[in-house]
Order: C-alpha cells, then sequence, then structure tokens
C-alpha cells in the first residue's frame, strides 16, 4: 500500500518584505515521501527461509565467515609477507616466554599452563580472525580477574592460602583414584572459567551483538585499565620482598593487601629485594629506550628475555633458593598433558565471574583489530572477532588453558616489526612449541621475584594515563569523572565492581546530558540568513518581538520539565503565570500588537500605554520560534510538553512555530496532531523561513488590527506541511 503523504517545503527566495501573504504560491515545492520498509509476516518469512536455507553455496559462505583463514591463505604471498611475518613472530615470541611465565603467577596458575595459554590461544586466532595484526595471550588485567576468582575458589575449597601457586607443587593429574592437589584444583577452576568466557563471547558473536563494546567508552576502559594496574603491581609487591602474606580478595582488597606488607617488612627477602631493585634498574631505562628511537630500531632490544635468563642462570649457580631461601619457580614439566573437560558443578559459581571477564576480553579484542584495521586500510568483523577470541578460550580450556584476550604490548610489537598476516601468530606459538618441549626445564631456578619484576614493567602504559588526566578535564569534566570513578573503585573495591559503577556512571552521565543539555535564544548573524546563540557570539541582532529558542537534545520525559523551564527562563515569559493574572478578560489573538484589553503591547511609547490598573500584563513577544535542529527525536511525553507549550503561550497571544524539524520529527508531529487542525503546519523547513512568516503575518495583523492567523494554503508557501 503506497503512502502518498508529502512535505511541502519552500524555501524564501525573495527578499523580506517583497512577497505578501498570499503571493508567490509558484515557489511551492513539495516532496513526496519514500514508502516505509514492509514488516509484514510474508517478508519476515521469506527472510528466515532464506536463512536457513541450506545449499552449497551457503554452507560455503558459512565456513569463509567461520574461517577466515580459508579466504586469506590461498592468496599468500611467501615472496613480500612472509619475511616480515617471521621476523615479527620470532620476536612476540620471544617477548611471551617471560610473559606467559609471570602471568601465570598473576592467574594463580603454575607457569606451563601460562606457556599453554599462550600456544593455543595464537594457533586458533590465526584460523579464525579477521584482523592480520592484533596478537592474543594472556593479558594482565584477565589474569588478575581469572586469579582473583580462582583464589576465591580455593578458599571454598578449603585450600587455603599459599604465597605462590608456583614451585609448592606439582601438575599433579585428575583422575578418580589420585587425588587433586591445590594446583590441579587452581586449573581446573580456571579451564572451567575459560571455557564460561568462550561461550559467553561466542554467543555474543553469534547474536550480533558486537555493538555492545560501544558501551564501553575509552574514559571507562582506562580507567578500568588504570585500577586494574594498581591492583596488579600491589598483588605482584610480595614477590618483591619475598614475603610470605595470604592473597586478600574481595571489597577493601587492596588496602588489605598493603597493610600486610608493611606488617610484614621486616621479613623481607633481602636477595628477592636486591635481585628484583637490579632487575628494575635494568629493564627500565632499556624499555624506555626501545619506546623513543622504536623509529630507528629495526627491532626492540629484547631485554626482559635476557634479564630472564641471566637471572636463571645466576639463581641456578649461585644456589639462592637453598642459600637464601628466594623463592623460584621450580619443576616446569615439558611435553603436552591428556585433554580434560570442564567441571560442570562449577560453572554455576563461575557464571558470574566469567562475565566481566568475557566483556573486558571481546572489548580489548575488537578495539584493537579496529585501530589497526584502520591503519591498514582492512575491514574487521566485530562480530567474528568476537567469535574468534571465544574460540580462544572454549577450545584451549580443554588443553589447561585460561582465559586470554589481544595483549596492547604484544600487538604494537607485532605491527611494529613489519607482521603482514596471521602467519606470523603460527611462529609465535612454534617458539612457544620449543619451550614446551625442550626449554622449560631449564627455568627451574628463576626466581617468582624477577617474574613479578616483569609483570609490573609491563604496566608502565596504564599508570602513564595519570598524566593525561589534566587534558581529559580540559576536554570533557564528565569523561573525566568517568575514568576517575572507575579507576577508584577498580583498585579499591574489585575489578568486577569497578567495571559495573564505571558502566552505570558513564551512563548516568549521558542521562545527565541529555536532562539538562544546554539551551540558548538565537540572533541572526548580520546581513545573513544564519542564526546562532547570543551568549556565545557577539554582534548577533535580535529580532524585534521574536525570540528564537534553542533546545540542543532531544526532548523525551526526562527532560521535559526542563525544557519548560528554561524556555520561560530564556524568553523572561511564563505563559501559565501571564494567564492566570489575565484572568477572565479577553485574550489577545496571537500574534497580536495589542494586549487584553485591546491596549498596545509593551514596546510601545508610554504616551500610548494606558495606566498600568487599565491593563492586565502583557509581552513584548508576539512569535517564539522553537529551533528542533539537535532534537534527534521527540517521545510521547516530549509531544505532549510541545503541544502544552503551544497552547499555554496561544492563550496569552503568542504564536509558536518549529523550524529545522527532521523528517522523523514531522512524522510524529503530524501524528500526535501538533497544534490541532487551524495550526497543525507550523513547523518550517529553516529559522530563516519561520521568521519571515512571522514579520509578515505581524504586519498583516499591523494593517489589519484584528488578523487572523492565516489559511493553511496560505501558510504553505513558508513552511514545511505535516
Amino acid at each position: 500500500m503506497e503512502d502518498t503523504s508529502s512535505q511541502e517545503l519552500a524555501p524564501s527566495k525573495a527578499p523580506l518584505g517583497s512577497l505578501g501573504p498570499h503571493e508567490a504560491a509558484a515557489t511551492l515545492i513539495t516532496l513526496e515521501e519514500q514508502e516505509p520498509p514492509g514488516c509484514s509476516r510474508e517478508l519476515v518469512l521469506a527472510r528466515a527461509r532464506a536463512a536457513c536455507r541450506c545449499s552449497r553455496g551457503a554452507l560455503g559462505r558459512a565456513l569463509l565467515r567461520l574461517l577466515p583463514v580459508l579466504e586469506w591463505l590461498p592468496r599468500y604471498n611467501p615472496r613480500s609477507q612472509l619475511l616480515g611475518d617471521v621476523v615479527s613472530g620470532l620476536l612476540v615470541g620471544v617477548v611471551a616466554i617471560p610473559q606467559s611465565i609471570s602471568y601465570s603467577l598473576l592467574a594463580n596458575q603454575d607457569p606451563v599452563y601460562g606457556i599453554y595459554t599462550n600456544f593455543f590461544c595464537n594457533i586458533i586466532y590465526a584460523a579464525t580472525a579477521t584482523s592480520r595484526h592484533a596478537s592474543v595471550g594472556s593479558f594482565g588485567v584477565l589474569c588478575l580477574m581469572v586469579g582473583q576468582s580462582v583464589t576465591r575458589h580455593l578458599q571454598l575449597a578449603g585450600y587455603g592460602d599459599s604465597s605462590a601457586a608456583l614451585g609448592d607443587n606439582s601438575s599433579s593429574p585428575r583422575n578418580g583414584t589420585e587425588p587433586c592437589d591445590r594446583s590441579c584444583y587452581a586449573i581446573t577452576v580456571a579451564l572451567s572459567l575459560s571455557f564460561l568466557v568462550g561461550l559467553y563471547q561466542i554467543l555474543l558473536g553469534v547474536l550480533q551483538m558486537g555493538f555492545v563494546a560501544v558501551y564501553l567508552s575509552e574514559p571507562l576502559l582506562g580507567g578500568f585499565v588504570t585500577g586494574s594496574s594498581l591492583t596488579i603491581i600491589t598483588s605482584q609487591m610480595k614477590y618483591l620482598l619475598g614475603l610470605k602474606i595470604p592473597r586478600h580478595e574481595g571489597v577493601g582488597s587492596f588496602i588489605l593487601t598493603w597493610v600486610d606488607l608493611f606488617r610484614h617488612i621486616r621479613n623481607t627477602n633481602i636477595c628477592d629485594l636486591l635481585t628484583s631493585l637490579v632487575a628494575l634498574a635494568i629493564i627500565v631505562p632499556v624499555k624506555e629506550l626501545n619506546e623513543r628511537y622504536k623509529e630507528r630500531l629495526k627491532a626492540p632490544f629484547p631485554i626482559e628475555l635476557l634479564v630472564v635468563i641471566a637471572a636463571t642462570l645466576i639463581s641456578h649457580y649461585f644456589d639462592f633458593e637453598r642459600r637464601y631461601k628466594a623463592a623460584v619457580c621450580g619443576d616446569i614439566p615439558t611435553g603436552f598433558r591428556k585433554p580434560t573437560v570442564p567441571d560442570f558443578s562449577l560453572f554455576p559459581s563461575l557464571a558470574l565471574d566469567a562475565l566481566p571477564i568475557a566483556v573486558i576480553g571481546f572489548a580489548m579484542t575488537v578495539s584493537l583489530a579496529e585501530i589497526f584495521g584502520k591503519k591498514h586500510g582492512y575491514a574487521v568483523s566485530a562480530n567474528q572477532e568476537m567469535i574468534a577470541i571465544g574460540m580462544c578460550n572454549l577450545i584451549p580450556s580443554f588443553f589447561y588453558c585460561f582465559a586470554s584476550s589481544a595483549a596492547l604490548t604484544k600487538t604494537l610489537l607485532k605491527e611494529s616489526t613489519g607482521s603482514q598476516t596471521q602467519v606470523s601468530g603460527l611462529v609465535t606459538s612454534l617458539v612457544l612449541l620449543l619451550v614446551l618441549l625442550w626449554i622449560s626445564p631449564l627455568f627451574y631456578s628463576l626466581q617468582t621475584s624477577i617474574l613479578g619484576v616483569v609483570t609490573i614493567v609491563n604496566l608502565r602504559g596504564g599508570l602513564r594515563r595519570f598524566r593525561d588526566t589534566p587534558r581529559m578535564w580540559q576536554l570533557s569534566k564528565l569523561d573525566t569523572a568517568v575514568w576517575w570513578a572507575t579507576m577508584l573503585c577498580s583498585t579499591l573495591v574489585t575489578t568486577e565492581i569497578g567495571l559495573l559503577v564505571g558502566v552505570c556512571f558513564a551512563l548516568l552521565c549521558i542521562i545527565f546530558r541529555t536532562q539538562r543539555p544546554r539551551a540558548t535564544l538565537l540572533g541572526r548573524v548580520r546581513d545573513r540568513e544564519v542564526y546562532e546563540d547570543q551568549a556565545a557570539y557577539k554582534q548577533l541582532s535580535s529580532i524585534s518581538n521574536i525570540k528564537i529558542f534553542r533546545f540542543e537534545c532531544s526532548l523525551y520525559y526526562a527532560n521535559k520539565d526542563y525544557f519548560k523551564a528554561v524556555l520561560y527562563q530564556k524568553t523572561g515569559l511564563n505563559p501559565v503565570l501571564l494567564a492566570a493574572s489575565l484572568g477572565s478578560r479577553a485574550r489577545p489573538e496571537p500574534g497580536s500588537t495589542r494586549g487584553c484589553c485591546g491596549c498596545p503591547r509593551q514596546g510601545r511609547s508610554r504616551a500610548e500605554s494606558p495606566p498600568g490598573d487599565a491593563c492586565a500584563p502583557s509581552t513584548d513577544m508576539h512569535t517564539l520560534i522553537l529551533d528542533c535542529g539537535a532534537m534527534q527525536f521527540i517521545d510521547t511525553v516530549g509531544l505532549s510538553a510541545l503541544k502544552e507549550t503551544h497552547h499555554d503561550y496561544q492563550e496569552v497571544g503568542v504564536q509558536v512555530l518549529l523550524a529545522n524539524c527532521n523528517p522523523s520529527i514531522r512524522q510524529r508531529l503530524r501524528e500526535g496532531g501538533w497544534a490541532g487542525r487551524a495550526g497543525g503546519q507550523l513547523a518550517f523547513h529553516s529559522i530563516h523561513d519561520a521568521v519571515q512568516f512571522a514579520e509578515r503575518w505581524h504586519r498583516g495583523d499591523s494593517r489589519d488590527k484584528r488578523a487572523a492567523p492565516p489559511e493553511p494554503e496560505e501558510q504553505q508557501h513558508f513552511q514545511v506541511s505535516l
């Protein structure tokens, strides 16, 4: 069924005053509306049948969407791409070795599980991702959240707390005859959690809910990362000092940990402390030099790996473990373990823990993928990236891995060292495979304090965000408030609650911005058909007896009272109070130059005005123009407020005109019966059209003394028909 309604637009091409209110009908422009897209039952069924139709072509397209590697690998050019991918993959693999071991400590796991995680997820991501540059693996913030969940479940299971999950137990297999020790139960919790995280992410991707990431704004994510970085540094301090203190979880864990650190400071292991200070003194300056001269260097200097190797050799040959009681990694087994299945009995208690990990994981992955995709000019599918990172968490959970996501540090390194495709991720997995098969036992004597140093040094980016807050405050105070609220809650309460508070606070800021938006009166730029904010710009001329009001937000239920209040304040006229003061006296006609008793309006000379007790209060305004250009929508409550405003001003002799309404608002006004039948067409295509109409109407009223509003046919020349 065709929609025959139309919008009539008539831009005024003649000079002001050159056309009378009954002239120039020839300039009328009629625009016929597009037929709205159908939503019939037949269309829905047709789309459903097309989606469910199974054919060879449909299966092929679905397989290509699920495994993008099948699309780009046949076009791979070894001559131009292989060298960059190999060099980049080797360098990322070198960096991933110490990070895999150190982040295992953060996740409360044995070192081998961190190597497993980085090995498997790189292979899976290479096959399923649309990004060519994102590097996945263990990520500090996620490892912290995993470690918090694991520690809580260890305490609930009666395992208590250990100063480290490293070196205390071997990775004993869990079967029906052999009891599960602390290390075994810790990885069981972590892999079950990873399974749920991957399941959530895949479901979000399949349901095309990639848009969820837009609710995690940059200030929110920045505050969350900084708060989590402070929490991670706090949790690693006991390893740098060689203290054996319990790992606190829940509300106030940040403060409780520092209290325990100062309480047991006298028990500091001098060997661990000195080793940590020397490692920091070496790693930090070299990494700063790497960043400063990254454009000149072909590849960053692998200082972390060299420090780890040197510290392992020194610890081994000087026997730090036996002579100074230094904590070391202990035995790291080689090879792979038999696949296992998650513990389904843990799912009810882990379901809530997995949700924020899944959200943060896919948000980091999608954001990094889109950043580098835009930089290098290729398309990235947010939904497919969610499925890819979900696969990287779900499938490896059967191989003793914990949750992972894209990591900023390794992604930057990968992109800056010439990576072309995800073949570099396969090279990184090959490096980790060599570690798993032959090299891992050599890290037996590596001190946990060195792992703590590696973890802390990689958090410098999160701490540097403090330097950006003054600039952020100048740009947006509300965004800065979101940053600080998220950061403080993530640090002082818990990371999960901090994320939730940040999201809620950011949404409240949006509501606050729309509930009390900017509102202003407009003036005309001299000799132009342009109208701007009188409070922001000088040399704007006001138009006699006409007020132009701009409300810079959509009009809906939350701001309709503020709309009326600020309108009355800016125009200097409260029509409700004025109408009450008029009482039962004759009301002036809209646009009339006379008061309620036929007396001249304010703005006339005192000689023409009657005594104050002879005429009720009046106003020098005959027309109010509402600029709706900033309004995206109007709900039913906002429409009612608009109709009430029109009625109230009409009662005191002021006509209300609308300008710059978008098609959706014009549709709502038409359906809602804006201004009734008589004035249902007082909505104009531009502010200047409305001003011209008001001035012509006012001149006609001055000639006729009691002129009625022109008929709709006469108005259509100047306005948009509703």
